[in-house]
């Protein structure tokens, strides 16, 4: 079966500022990153169809995304200020344009407000992205955990996608409070999570497969393959590791786990096309 990378970026640094980007350490990263590296990197593995995700909170970088007019590129998950009076216009002026928008993230994890996500007007342009049959992206870390699972609850309408598993903190070895977080997560059926992004949780130089290993089971016995899906984080994965490395990981993970064909091509595409309606 072909597969589907469900998290990955495109950017150019050359024509637009990348805030988060903020010291040496990104250095890697400034650069052009777009189709043509990107199809070259996945093709090796059978990836045929991707999920673009933003790296900016600018809607210009969407509609940007939109237009890339690439078939590699099956879906885009955008932003949209979703505190806006006029968010839900927005939407369905993106929805009716060029390209395929099938989800909306905002970067959660650097708001300083930890219940950002339960905020009235937040809320209500959650609301929006369901009524517009789009999916969202939480991108979170453990201690916005306990409102992603309050308004998760509060929305059973809304199509959650948990991205790089709520960020464990690998680096430090812990698993609470976040297995516990992820678990009430995973309790609400309209939550799905993506094997994605944890290279770059563990130590960069020197992270071990085994290392990763507790983190992705415990989101594998969660989830279940039915509700996990495969993200590469290209290219930030790449601080850590190359893409050959991180597929490698996932499909030793999903071995170890005694995954029948089925589950395995789940986690490896049939998720990400449920879930984001590809």
């Amino acid at each position: 079966m072909s597969r589907v990378d469900a998290h990955h970026h495109l950017w150019d640094v050359a024509s637009r500022d990348y805030p988060w980007m903020d010291g040496v350490w990104a250095d890697p990263l400034r650069g052009r990153f777009d189709v043509p590296a990107l199809a070259k990197v996945v093709a090796p593995h059978d990836v045929t169809a991707t999920v673009v995700v933003q790296a900016v909170s600018d809607l210009d970088e969407t509609r940007e995304l939109l237009a890339l007019g690439s078939p590699l590129v099956a879906g885009v998950v955008g932003w949209v200020d979703l505190t806006a009076p006029d968010v839900a216009d927005v939407l369905a002026g993106l929805v009716a344009g060029p390209g395929r928008l099938v989800g909306v993230r905002h970067q959660v994890q650097d708001e300083p407000d930890p219940r950002w996500l339960l905020r009235d007007d937040v809320v209500r342009g959650l609301r929006a992205v369901a009524a517009a049959g789009l999916a969202y992206d939480l991108l979170v870390k453990p201690p916005q955990m306990p409102a992603a699972i309050e308004v998760v609850r509060a929305l059973p309408e809304v199509r959650f996608v948990l991205d790089h598993l709520g960020k464990p903190d690998i680096v430090g070895g812990g698993q609470q409070p976040w297995a516990d977080g992820i678990t009430a997560l995973a309790a609400g059926g309209n939550v799905a999570a993506k094997l994605s992004g944890l290279v770059t949780e563990a130590d960069w130089a020197a992270w071990t497969p085994a290392q990763l290993t507790p983190y992705a089971r415990h989101a594998l016995d969660v989830f279940g393959p039915d509700r996990l899906m495969f993200g590469s984080d290209w290219p930030v994965c790449t601080l850590a590791a190359s893409y050959e490395q991180v597929v490698a990981f996932a499909e030793s993970v999903l071995a170890e786990a005694g995954l029948d064909p089925a589950g395995r091509d789940a986690v490896f595409g049939g998720t990400a096309c449920h879930v984001y309606r590809l």
